[in-house]
Parts: C-alpha cells; sequence; structure tokens
C-alpha cells in the first residue's frame, strides 16, 4: 500500500461515502520521495475544491498515520478558461443518480404530456397563477420576467410549469425551452466540475430561450449551487430569455437564500397557488 492509499484508508473514515467517492476515488497516486507524495487527480477544478475544502481532514488523516513531515502535491491537465465554481460539503453530501453521465442531456424537456394548460382545474385559488403562467407561454420574456410561481405541494406548480413548456413547444418549435428540477440542476453542476466539463455545462444552460425551474428552494444553503443559478439567472435574463421559478414558498421565506438570488427572484412577477376554499 503507498502512502497516499493509506492516507485515503483514514479519510474514508471521516468522511461520508458519497464524497469520499467523488471527490478521492478519482484520486491517483504518481510518486513520493522524501518530503512529496504527488497525486494525480481529474481537473484543475478539482484539485482547488479538494485544497480548498478538504486540506483540514487530509491534514488530520495524515497526522494520525504519523506523516505530517509530508507534504501533498496534487497535478492536474493545465486550467480551462472557465472560473472555480466551489462545491460545498452538502452539496456534495446529495445523492448522485446512478448511471448518469456526467452531463446528461436535458431532454427538451422532460415535460409530462398530461400536465397542460387544458387539464389544468382553474378556481379562485389558482386563477392568478394561471392567468401569469399562460401570458408567459404565449409571449415568453415580454410578459412577466421572471415569474415566481409558490405554494404548497400537491396545488398545482409543477403542472403548470409543465404547462407552460407544452404550449411554448406546441406553438413555437424554434424555441429551446428546458425544464429542470434545482435539485438535478445542483447534481449535473457537480458532475461537471468533477468531469471537468463545467464549460459545457454553462453552454447548455445559458443558450436556452426557456429556462423552467421546479421547487428552486432545494438550493437553498448549497452556496456552489447558488453562485452557478446566480451567473445563469443573470446570462439569461441579459438576454432578454425567459425564467420561470417555482418553490414552495415565496422568495423572502427561502431560508440560507442569498440576497442577490432573493432580489431577483423578486424582479418580476410572484403569484401564489393557494389552497381550494372546502
Amino acid at each position: 500500500m503507498n502512502p497516499w492509499e493509506e492516507i485515503l484508508a483514514r479519510i474514508e473514515t471521516k468522511v461520508i461515502r458519497h464524497s469520499f467517492y467523488t471527490w478521492f476515488k478519482p484520486t491517483s497516486f504518481i510518486s513520493e520521495d522524501l518530503a512529496t507524495v504527488t497525486v494525480r487527480v481529474p481537473n484543475p477544478l478539482f484539485k482547488d475544491w479538494l485544497l480548498k475544502h478538504y486540506a483540514g481532514v487530509i491534514a488530520e488523516a495524515m497526522r494520525e498515520l504519523k506523516k505530517s513531515g509530508l507534504s501533498i502535491e496534487f497535478v492536474a491537465e493545465p486550467p480551462t478558461e472557465a472560473p472555480i465554481t466551489s462545491v460545498s460539503a452538502a452539496e456534495t453530501a446529495a445523492p448522485e443518480p446512478a448511471d448518469v453521465p456526467p452531463l446528461p442531456s436535458p431532454e427538451p424537456v422532460g415535460l409530462n404530456p398530461r400536465y397542460t394548460f387544458d387539464s389544468f382545474i382553474v378556481g379562485s385559488s389558482n386563477q392568478f397563477a394561471h392567468a401569469a403562467c399562460r401570458a408567459v407561454a404565449e409571449v415568453p420574456s415580454r410578459s412577466y420576467n421572471p415569474l415566481f410561481i409558490y405554494g404548497g405541494v400537491g396545488l398545482g406548480k409543477t403542472h403548470l410549469m409543465h404547462g407552460i413548456g407544452q404550449y411554448v413547444l406546441q406553438h413555437d418549435r424554434h424555441l429551446k425551452l428546458t425544464y429542470i428540477s434545482a435539485e438535478r440542476f445542483m447534481n449535473e453542476m457537480i458532475n461537471a466540475v468533477r468531469y471537468d466539463r463545467i464549460i459545457d455545462f454553462r453552454e447548455r444552460y445559458r443558450t436556452v430561450d426557456v429556462l423552467l425551474v421546479d421547487d428552486i428552494q432545494f438550493i437553498a444553503g448549497k452556496e456552489g449551487t447558488q453562485t452557478e443559478f446566480f451567473h445563469t439567472f443573470n446570462a439569461l435574463y441579459d438576454s432578454q430569455k425567459q425564467i420561470v421559478i417555482s418553490s414552495d414558498c415565496p422568495p423572502h421565506e427561502i431560508p440560507s437564500l442569498e440576497d442577490r438570488l432573493r432580489s431577483r427572484f423578486e424582479w418580476g412577477l410572484i403569484a401564489d397557488i393557494q389552497s381550494p376554499d372546502l
């Protein structure tokens, strides 16, 4: 067993399994001399993330193994032009979809064909949100941008989001539209960082005409994902592309949401879906 394998064995007892397999398993031992252990990592983003977030854990493992006199040198390929996206420990703790390629296609768009405006039951509790969604679907980016929809579980937020997508694609096939959950956005971003494909990731989500993001409250407290979504939001908004977001509560009630995101979510129209009167 080489020195890095010994250190990894100790680190594995200190971090959660998902984090270990995401950020340590892809590393490999290169060489050692009297003072340095050289370790290969997949890319510069990977290296920077390890140094920023796990330097303490690595040092602790080395102390326990009485290897404090050694230094670890991570070697990666030359950096890409993309700036570093930092990913927090909370984000890496989220489950990664099994057997998903590093940057899967965001299907156009994973929409449920049953969720249309015609199949949505309109009542006094959701009439305003329904009208706002219809307006956005009919003239994307020219009515309300962003459109922020919120309401409790099972009240129809996702139905309306899919309804927007169905309507847009039926009436203008030239528009590029993507529907994605906030959780999947985060998981794809983590994989993009891990496999050095962050440029492809950004290109995919910052060049759409309509972006529908469901359950945005999921990114609360996840610093790296919030930073990436902030820049995605800005890129789309500055290009006059339509952004539609859903949540289980209004922006000001989402805990641990960065102020800069909260303010942007409030730039357009906020529409709530209430529980129906019984």
